[in-house]
């Protein structure tokens, strides 16, 4: 816009302003050098003139630069120079310094000099979030250290708090020649009828962390310390972020924000429908709709995704589009809305500075108001709100539960409800759903559970029906639901995303160890909520990292427990990328080794760190730990312990530089041993993985630990052929770059010694022969153990890697690769390898123990292995085993 037409929209403004708005017009004669800065300068100079300090005394002053911002403000509004985010964020910052000088003249005027410490202002509602309206209060909680704060000698804190905010209130609200401030409300504060107006800080810590009621999270969303001892506030929020941000998903807020809204509805029922009198902030479809809906989706992921944590609600808006949590239109919409409902509710405010957001129900002011906003009449802004209007309370309403579709308690009607959904055998199932419903089982004796799992029951049993082998998905349902020792959250999860009831649905039928970890721990299905548990986990350093940060400013046991909690999330989800055909098994077992090498390296570092508080380190000496077997090779299945040996690097006669010093052997052995109980010891996060360390020299009978040297001593003149074979696989996964690196250097001259093929391949044979006998196959289809299976392969690589020195990388279908190049092996042995990799995986998941699967889930572990079927199935595997079996015979008739 050039400067022409900037000026005529000023011109219009004032216009506007002057003819559509008594308080503006007003304001224009009291304050000519604003009008003129305005005129000449434009808004945002206008907005600086007004907030130079202009008065005798603070209360004047302050009451002037209010005034006078009012006026630059509202033709910056008016002019469109200044967006709706302008326009908050100046209001906000100018109440912020207000509410900041009042603490200060409060605390002075009975302390001179005293610094206002120990008293903060907690900004909520608008304020806390920089969306103040144009004429709105200000929603403040005040509270108090008694140990910090500035006092007369024998004042009581309590006392000396509450006069101090009770001279706050005075200078800020009191209406002078100047006018007022800003309104101040402190029923935000627990307990307003009978708490007193400031609390001492630790009260109300406690208040929020044990006996806060459900609005109050949402309160919090948009609160910060805005004045006075700012540190003070911090804390205090600091303290109560697991209050605000709970990790564990709780859709229970939908229902519980939505009966609060439904109850505003009601009492404001006159001005709810779009017409003259409407409520722009309470009325359906309304400013309040647009901040609860988005509140709630804050509240139900910002536990997990510190990203939509932001308390404006345009920015939050964004936010939750930019994370997945919002589709683009429903974004575009709600944020389109919001700014015009706000826009004109600043209008009906800007009449005569009141707080009002009721349109006028008479014609004729609100023409006026249409008017002011530069629109013809009412009828036509009226208009212009309306779509804005119907779309949000149409998403509002859309958070409400569809109860029309609930079972029927008739036992006849419920049965033909049952065969309708797709239940052959609708007797049975209706057998379950009376047991379920006579409240026996734990998870629904209380009334919220009972109606958050009949609310979610029919799409849950539709999306059983629809899959495989229904009455065998139901009964695991049934196992499940009574073993649950809470269920209300997973039920609410369930009825809030019919996805996650598919996805349930095909874990009953095809996985029982996800089925029996879930009836452990349900909120791990809280982390198939969000998108990115279906990706390929990070690489392990990152995964690290990940779990570091999560751990960070935790105790001990606290943060053993949150990366645990983390690890079981990421290790189910991957199961559940199995079941759901999301990904290539090959895929998903480098995804579980990736996050079981994360955790070691995260949970082994904090328990290093927690060791090192009492022991100190050595300055030539560290901890390093390899990774052998299928950890090594980054192939694990669900089911996968994990191979390591322990090794340190300091030298004999050293000791630790702590407070307790020890040697090196006590040292690394106590030290391992908790790097081991960090991993493996179940809690109530549930347990992580099964720690092998009988690969290390002399085995179980061993130290745990070993110095680095006497391995490779051991490895060079005592190690049996076979730990040669498993160092085939080993490759270091903890300690420093340069320990890491020196480890591998060892293990790579040891695998390039020279050796007698003859030697190793009788070896190699005798000691398959042994493991047959004490380990046999557990069928035909063990692609593990049996002939031709994984093993006889494993043992024909490693022979062939210790002899030829070809292939010696730690992942067998590299190593294949590499042996195929030099022609030591068939070509297609690597599809051979794939293929009872992926059955493994597979296998492990769908068939633990003595489980024997359904056809459906067969036809299932084809798919995921690239067959049509699963006879197609078979006959591949078959011939894959031949190849490995002949490899394999031709390797032993060499020896």
């Amino acid at each position: 816009m050039g400067q022409i037409g900037r000026t005529r929209s000023r011109d219009d403004a004032l216009d506007r302003a002057r003819n559509h708005s008594p308080f503006l017009r007003e304001a224009i004669e009291a304050r000519p050098d604003i009008v003129e800065t305005f005129a000449t300068s434009g808004a945002a100079a206008a907005a600086t003139r007004a907030l130079q300090s202009d008065g005798d005394t603070l209360e004047s002053s302050l009451r002037r630069r209010r005034h006078g911002l009012a006026l630059a403000v509202a033709l910056g509004d008016l002019s469109g120079e200044l967006t709706l985010e302008d326009v908050t964020q100046l209001l906000s910052d100018f109440a912020d310094r207000a509410i900041d000088e009042a603490v200060r003249a409060a605390i002075t005027e009975r302390v001179p000099d005293a610094e206002p410490q120990g008293f903060a202002v907690i900004a909520m509602g608008k304020l806390g979030s920089h969306e103040l309206n144009y004429s709105s209060d200000v929603d403040l909680l005040l509270l108090f250290d008694p140990e910090t704060l500035p006092k007369r000698g024998r004042d009581d804190a309590g006392e000396a708090a509450v006069r101090y905010g009770r001279r706050v209130i005075e200078l800020l609200q009191k209406r002078t020649e100047y006018g007022y401030v800003e309104r101040v409300d402190l029923r935000l504060r627990p307990s307003p009828e009978v708490t007193p107006i400031v609390l001492p800080v630790n009260a109300a810590i406690s208040h929020y962390e044990s006996s806060a009621l459900p609005w109050e999270r949402a309160a919090f969303i948009r609160a910060r310390a805005a004045a006075g001892d700012i540190a003070l506030g911090q804390r205090f929020l600091d303290a109560i972020q697991p209050f605000v941000w709970r990790r564990s998903l709780d859709f229970g807020v939908i229902e519980e924000v939505r009966q609060i809204s439904a109850r505003i509805r009601d009492h404001f029922a006159q001005g709810a429908v779009i017409g003259p009198g409407f409520d722009l902030k309470r009325g359906r479809g309304g400013i309040r709709e647009v901040e609860f809906f988005v509140q709630i989706q804050q509240m139900i992921h910002g536990g997990r995704d510190a990203s939509v944590r932001a308390p404006a609600t345009l920015y939050a808006i964004h936010a939750l589009k930019a994370a997945d949590r919002l589709d683009q239109r429903t974004a575009e919409e709600l944020a389109e809305a919001y700014r015009f409902l706000r826009t004109v509710e600043h209008r009906v405010q800007m009449v005569d500075d009141a707080q009002t957001h009721l349109l006028p129900a008479d014609a004729s002011a609100l023409d006026n108001v249409a008017q002011l906003h530069g629109v013809s009449d009412g009828e036509k802004l009226l208009g212009l709100l309306r779509p804005h209007v119907d779309r949000v309370g149409a998403i509002f309403d859309g958070l409400a539960p569809d109860t029309s579709a609930r079972l029927s308690n008739d036992p006849d009607i419920l049965r033909e409800e049952l065969r309708s959904l797709g239940f052959a055998d609708g007797d049975s199932a209706a057998r379950h759903i009376a047991d379920w419903c006579s409240g026996k089982a734990r998870s629904l004796r209380s009334p919220p559970a009972q109606q958050a799992f009949e609310a979610m029951l029919p799409g849950l049993l539709r999306a059983i029906a629809a899959g495989a082998d229904p009455n065998h998905a139901l009964n695991r349902l049934s196992d499940i639901v009574e073993r649950l020792s809470s269920g209300v959250n997973f039920f609410r999860l369930l009825e809030a995303r019919p996805g996650l009831a598919h996805l349930l649905a095909k874990i009953l039928a095809h996985a029982p160890l996800l089925a029996d970890q879930l009836a452990r721990r349900p909120e791990l299905f809280e982390g198939l909520f969000d998108a990115s548990s279906f990706a390929v986990p990070p690489e392990a350093a990152e995964f690290a990292a990940l779990l570091t940060e999560a751990m960070r400013g935790h105790s001990y046991d606290v943060a053993l427990d949150r990366a645990r909690r983390l690890v079981n999330e990421r290790r189910f989800a991957l199961g559940v990328q199995l079941i759901d055909r999301r990904r290539d098994p090959l895929e998903v077992t480098e995804g579980y080794a990736r996050v079981a090498e994360g955790a070691l390296v995260a949970l082994g570092q904090t328990a290093a760190n927690e060791f090192e508080a009492s022991h100190g380190r050595f300055a030539d000496g560290e901890l390093v730990v390899l990774g052998l077997g299928r950890l090594g090779g980054y192939s694990l299945t669900h089911a996968s312990d994990l191979d390591v040996i322990y090794l340190h690097t300091a030298p004999a006669d050293s000791r630790s530089d702590g407070l307790k010093p020890l040697g090196p052997n006590d040292y690394f052995n106590r030290l391992a041993s908790r790097v081991t109980a960090a991993m493996s010891v179940p809690t109530a996060a549930g347990p992580l993985y099964e720690i092998d360390a009988r690969l290390r020299p002399q085995g179980s009978k061993g130290m745990l630990v070993v110095p680095l040297e006497g391995f490779e001593r051991y490895q060079r003149e005592e190690a049996w052929t076979w730990e040669h074979m498993a160092l085939c696989r080993a490759r270091p996964i903890f300690g420093s770059v340069a320990a890491r690196e020196r480890t591998a250097a060892i293990i790579g001259e040891i695998l390039r010694m020279d050796r007698d093929p003859a030697k190793v391949i009788a070896d190699a044979v005798k000691m398959r022969k042994d493991m047959e006998r004490h380990k046999p196959a557990h069928g035909p289809l063990d692609v593990k153990l049996g002939r031709g299976g994984l093993v006889d392969l494993e043992f024909a690589v490693h022979v062939l890697q210790l002899t030829t020195h070809v292939g010696l990388d730690t992942r067998l279908e590299v190593a294949l690769e590499e042996l195929a190049t030099e022609s030591l092996v068939p070509a297609n042995i690597v599809e051979s390898l794939k293929l009872l990799s992926r059955m493994l995986v597979m296998m492990r998941l769908v068939a633990p123990g003595d489980i024997k699967p359904t056809p459906e889930t067969w036809q299932l572990v084809a798919e995921a292995c690239g067959s049509a079927s699963w006879d197609a199935l078979l006959a591949e595997h078959d011939a894959a085993r031949q190849s490995i079996a002949a490899l394999w015979d031709s390797i032993k008739q060499r020896a």
